[in-house]
């Protein structure tokens, strides 16, 4: 993979490929994370074993008010840091907006037959919510944090985009803000459905929150990190930082407890193989029905 500034291409060598184009939306603000790295390597690795070229641009949304055009294929927007609520005035949030609502119109448009597909991770998926009015969105009572368990209800069984996924499959959870009460009658107007939920937690008399939704046919997100990988987390989890501050918001089981769960190649891994992948690999499987 070849990178230069936000631009990269995945060439293929030594025969015909189709040419595919992504659009990344980086809403970090600048922060150091492993988000954007994870969705690289998916991307390079997607595109390495389907034989296809792929040239991948990425936005930086939020410190540079940067959007796609309508000219991409795919568009994967992604997690970042603070609240989904106080930014709604901001220039950059205003836009994202109007990003999305021209998205919208160009699929609901009949005479354009190659659709564009969105996958909304984390903070997007707040934003997307919001937008669409899936539900409500609001501040947790304390920070997600750590790799859990998320629960498919029965249109998940369905989904292109779950597909492989056991019930429950294990995720990477990180947020201080969540969606809760699905707004069931505008998701039904909208074609839409609540995919996930999260954990049970019988001792907690506090609404699950919902952990993916399928806006439309081409529009899905999840308040779960599918990007995230054994070598992210590590990196993340081995920092005096990060462990100083899970030890003392969940105890040093906790930590040992996550740690243990990036060993496990059925937890993570297994979710990080199949959800991006299976949204790609459904993404242009439409579109070669329909051209």
């Amino acid at each position: 993979m070849t990178k230069h500034k936000n631009i990269y291409v995945c060439p293929m060598n030594g025969f015909e490929s189709r040419k595919l184009r992504i659009a990344v939306l980086d809403l970090y603000q600048g922060e150091p994370n492993e988000g954007m790295r994870g969705i690289r390597t998916l991307l390079h690795d997607w595109s390495s074993q389907k034989g296809i070229e792929l040239y991948a641009e990425e936005f930086d949304v939020r410190l540079k008010n940067e959007l796609p055009d309508l000219s991409f294929d795919i568009y994967i927007s992604s997690g970042g840091p603070g609240s989904p609520l106080s930014t709604r005035y901001d220039d950059w949030d205003i836009a994202w907006c109007r990003w999305l609502n021209e998205v919208e119109r160009w699929n609901a448009n009949p005479s354009n037959y190659q659709k564009k597909h969105v996958f909304f991770i984390c903070h997007s998926f707040q934003l997307a919510c919001r937008y669409f009015d899936a539900g409500i969105v609001c501040k947790r009572k304390s920070t997600a944090f750590g790799i859990f368990p998320v629960h498919m209800l029965e249109d998940a069984f369905d989904d292109p985009v779950l597909a492989g996924l056991s019930d429950p499959f294990y995720a990477v959870d990180s947020r201080d803000f969540q969606v809760i009460q699905p707004n069931h009658a505008r998701l039904r107007q909208m074609g839409g459905k609540v995919l996930c939920i999260e954990k049970i937690r019988p001792h907690v008399p506090l609404e699950r929150a919902v952990m993916a939704i399928r806006f439309n046919d081409y529009m899905i997100g999840t308040q779960f990190h599918p990007e995230a990988d054994v070598e992210g987390m590590r990196r993340y989890l081995v920092t005096e930082e990060k462990r100083k501050t899970v030890i003392e918001n969940h105890g040093i089981e906790k930590l040992q407890n996550m740690l243990d769960h990036l060993e496990d190649p059925d937890k993570i891994m297994w979710t990080y193989s199949h959800v991006i992948p299976n949204f790609l690999n459904s993404a242009i499987q439409i579109e070669e029905m329909v051209s």
